[in-house]
């Protein structure tokens, strides 16, 4: 059974291996959390090339697999187009307890990435344990629409009151009260609201 959890990958190393869509599309995931990336792969689709070569938090090396690509990453996804050379890095990552997906085989992954929808900080995932990526492709798409761009603004100016009640009152039943009352308002009346605590 599968675990939810939202990491901080500022402390991580991550490598993926792989430069066809696969690999191109996590590789994307993972830059829009502004993460570095390195990308291994003796063949690296040319759209690939185009689109990264020039960030500096993406490092392509055009080379194929080699245990040491790896050796001081703690996130690894095997994206290759080659089953064996998948297994071999799950293997690897398995014997090093490091984070492994490797995107052909659900059952060799310690780690799933669920479809997810972010709007800043607030970011809504939907996993069904890699049983169908389609259904869950299909809900986040629902809910993209259902929570639009509008709420990014939505979050902070939350995130911004909250504080401001916080600071302003020590009963911890008040707070919740309050912080209850203003997640029920709107993004025009929430900005009302705000004018009495910032």
């Amino acid at each position: 059974m599968l675990y939810p959890v939202n990491l901080e990958l500022d402390q991580f190393e991550i490598v993926i291996v792989g430069g066809g869509e696969v690999a191109y599309r996590k590789c994307k995931n993972f830059l829009e959390f502004n993460k570095s990336v390195k990308v291994i792969a003796p063949h690296i689709r040319s759209h690939f090339l185009d689109s990264f070569y020039e960030l500096e938090n993406v490092v392509l090396v055009q080379d194929k697999y080699d245990e040491r690509y790896i050796e001081s990453s703690q996130i690894v996804v095997a994206a290759t187009d080659n089953r064996l050379v998948n297994e071999e890095i799950a293997k690897y990552c398995h014997q090093h307890k490091k984070l492994v997906n490797v995107v052909d085989n659900r059952m060799l992954s310690n780690y799933i990435v669920p479809s997810y929808v972010k709007r800043g900080d607030l970011l809504l995932s939907v996993s069904t344990g890699g049983k169908s990526p389609a259904l869950a492709k299909k809900i986040s798409r629902e809910l993209a629409v259902e929570y639009d761009d509008s709420y990014e603004e939505y979050v902070n100016l939350l995130g911004s009151l909250r504080e401001a009640i916080m600071k302003r009152y020590e009963d911890v039943g008040v707070r919740r009260k309050l912080i209850k009352e203003l997640i029920s308002l709107d993004y025009e009346a929430l900005k009302e609201e705000s004018r009495k605590y910032l």
